[in-house]
């Protein structure tokens, strides 16, 4: 079962008494948050954990209701009532960037240029073609810079504008008892910039959409809903950072004398009862092409002969699955009677009872009017 982490005391790690005051709890906060800060840690995991950590503590105990419910209810009284938000340091950069003047720097801005979004699009393999590995072209939509206003939005003549409610900072500053917390701005969404007459192609958006074609590889072995992904290939930042990837599904079509589980393959391939019982040389069909099987004697519906390695290749290593050959005695519905008057004479030396031969309708039908 999966463990539980247990959090420390929200006291304990800003190292404060719990009857602490704002001033005490901020100052401890930002002792923390100079030792631990990234830029003097780099590629330090357990001091980012710190950082995380601290920035925790300081959000919840610089609060007053959140204080008070920490410290009647612990951290159980958080969960799902407004307890941290932070899901990585630059949360935490844009939280608290302003509390402590220049403390986090350029650092802070670095980290606002966010990942463009991801996208999806679909493609369809056969069985042959998911085995050996194929390329394929794929279609999505995405968007690029309007070339009628080269990505401003705003209408070709004019430009952006500062935003007045937050100065063009992209940023306003809430005050919290002696601290304040600083938040995107919520005219300008953080850009800095409004549009006043927004660009008709566009619509104010600064982007359009466009069909994109792009040739993807698909390694052998994929299965269903397996994903390949085309790095950089998504949507692009709204504010300068890399863009997203597109993440290609895969769906591959049955086939007719293939069953897939896995990487394994299943094949049932009918025989004849004379085959069946007397043993026979098939040939039975591959992904490579055909295979010649000895059948033994005697041998019964649903028995499984298995090919090594001539399943389906693994995509993440070398090894190929098997193909599991099963078979059916098929049993025919119409017998000539040449053939029907040989397994009487099997049935007899088997000793075995069989229905005797049916009469025709007609024959039936006289011995019915005719008196006994």
């Amino acid at each position: 079962m999966p463990t539980m982490v247990q959090k420390r005391d929200y006291y304990e790690v800003l190292g404060v008494a719990r009857n602490a005051g704002e001033r005490d709890i901020a100052e401890a906060y930002r002792t923390l948050a100079l030792k631990y800060h990234p830029d003097r840690n780099p590629d330090d995991d357990d001091a980012i954990a710190r950082f995380k950590e601290a920035a925790e503590a300081f959000e919840v105990l610089s609060s007053e209701e959140k204080r008070a419910r920490y410290d009647r209810f612990g951290h159980a009284g958080l969960e799902g009532a407004g307890g941290s938000h932070f899901h990585d340091v630059g949360d935490i950069f844009d939280a608290f960037g302003d509390i402590f003047g220049d403390l986090f720097g350029s650092r802070r801005r670095a980290y606002r240029a966010s990942k463009g979004a991801d996208l999806r699009c679909q493609v369809t393999l056969d069985l042959l073609e998911a085995a050996h590995g194929a390329s394929k072209v794929v279609q999505f939509r995405r968007h690029h810079r309007c070339d009628t206003c080269q990505g401003t939005g705003a209408k070709p003549g004019t430009r952006p504008e500062p935003c007045s409610y937050c100065g063009g900072a992209g940023r306003v500053v809430q005050s919290r008892g002696i601290l304040a917390v600083q938040t995107s701005c919520p005219s300008c969404k953080g850009s800095g910039t409004v549009v006043r007459e927004p660009c008709a192609a566009c619509r104010g958006n600064g982007f359009v959409p466009k069909s994109v074609s792009r040739k993807v590889e698909i390694p052998a072995g994929v299965d269903d809903h397996n994903q390949v992904r085309l790095a950089g290939e998504g949507e692009p930042s709204p504010n300068g950072g890399p863009p997203g990837d597109v993440y290609v599904m895969i769906r591959v079509r049955e086939h007719p004398l293939f069953h897939r589980e896995g990487q394994h393959l299943i094949c049932q391939v009918p025989l004849s009862y004379s085959q069946a019982v007397l043993g026979a040389q098939i040939e039975v069909p591959t992904l490579d092409g055909r295979h010649e099987l000895e059948i033994a004697p005697g041998t019964q519906p649903g028995d499984v002969m298995t090919l090594r390695g001539k399943g389906m290749p693994d995509p993440h290593h070398r090894a190929r699955g098997d193909l599991l050959v099963q078979f059916q005695v098929e049993v025919p519905k119409v017998l000539g009677e040449e053939h029907e008057e040989l397994l009487r004479k099997l049935a007899e030396l088997e000793h075995v009872q069989v229905s005797s031969k049916r009469k025709s309708f007609f024959e039936k039908l006289k011995e019915y009017f005719q008196p006994g």
